[in-house]
């Protein structure tokens, strides 16, 4: 049996093997903002946590560095990551880079199955942004992203924008929660998003991706001086 902490939320850890179950859990208090950016993993005390032994624990740290989520220190062991300006710049970047690329090609192979997906994402976003949910907004403008971007069949590339987007959620939660209208403008380009790729317009979903990234991009880096790592602590939007 799993112990609880009073000091966080969690589900219990019951997603197929252990190491597994650990990555997910974590994964899920960095990105919600539970364990907060520059905070030490401790390996023992987790494994306490969870009731499972050490090595597992150990195992999801390194899988969690992969992803740029924690830093593996020789003596303080994982650190959250927190992020600089630069750092933030270079992950939307990137973002801008590989994106609009995989919306443009998914748009020719996308199916009705992938519309009626992205269609649930969109209602389920826009219901988790009225009710100030951190968590499940953030999880769903990503699965809501990569449900349009699989059509694209560019495996390779895909990986690499999830492991993005997961770097930049935390941060996308920010701007999403503390630049004025961001919450509006998201769910109109979303909408806007997915009726350009319903039309088969490649080209103009392609371009409002781009502009969709650099946009939070922009109000991002607005919200701290250059050079200065983001430790700012999401807040709930208003309904």
């Amino acid at each position: 049996m799993i112990a609880t902490l009073p000091t966080r939320s969690r589900a219990p850890l019951l997603r197929q093997t252990v190491t597994g179950a650990a990555v997910m859990e974590l994964r899920r208090r960095i990105l919600s903002g539970a364990v907060a950016a520059g905070e030490a993993l401790r390996q023992d005390a987790l494994a306490r946590e969870f009731g499972i032994s050490r090595i597992p624990i150990r195992e999801a740290f390194h899988q969690l560095a992969a992803e740029g989520l924690v830093t593996l220190h020789p003596h303080r062991g994982a650190v959250v990551t927190a992020l600089s300006a630069l750092d933030i710049a270079e992950l939307f970047d990137l973002r801008a880079m590989l994106e609009p690329d995989l919306i443009r090609r998914a748009v020719p192979r996308l199916t009705a199955s992938d519309f009626a997906q992205a269609e649930t994402l969109l209602t389920d976003y826009a219901a988790a942004i009225g009710r100030g949910d951190l968590e499940a907004y953030g999880e769903l403008n990503r699965e809501y992203h990569l449900s349009l971007y699989r059509a694209s069949g560019r495996n390779q590339t895909l990986e690499l924008v999830r492991v993005l987007l997961a770097n930049t959620d935390r941060y996308t939660r920010v701007q999403l929660a503390m630049s004025d209208g961001a919450t509006t403008r998201a769910k109109r380009e979303h909408a806007t998003l997915l009726a350009l790729c319903r039309a088969g317009d490649a080209e103009g979903a392609a371009r409002l991706t781009l502009d969709h990234v650099l946009a939070v991009r922009h109000d991002l880096l607005q919200l701290l001086p250059p050079g200065e790592g983001f430790l700012v602590e999401p807040q709930a939007p208003a309904a």
